[in-house]
């Protein structure tokens, strides 16, 4: 079973290729969800936790179900 850390690492990945797949920057992503690069970039290596409520938004933005992000599967 995946420690917490290992999925929170795989959720960063998904993130970041969902993000990439659908054409944006961390910048263009950061702006469409109001956060600060910064921001999204922690959340993409683990070293900030997601909100549900963000979460849902990128789901939203990236054209992808919010399963895909929680799928921890390598």
């Amino acid at each position: 079973m995946a420690s917490e850390l290992e999925k929170l690492l795989k959720l960063g990945k998904n993130i970041q290729e969902a993000r990439k797949a659908a054409g944006f920057s961390q910048n263009e992503l950061a702006e469409r969800l109001n956060i600060s690069r910064e921001h999204l970039a922690k959340l993409e290596t683990a070293k900030r936790r997601i909100s549900l409520k963000l979460l849902f938004k990128m789901s939203d933005i990236l054209g992808v179900k919010e399963k895909y992000f929680l799928d921890f599967k390598e």
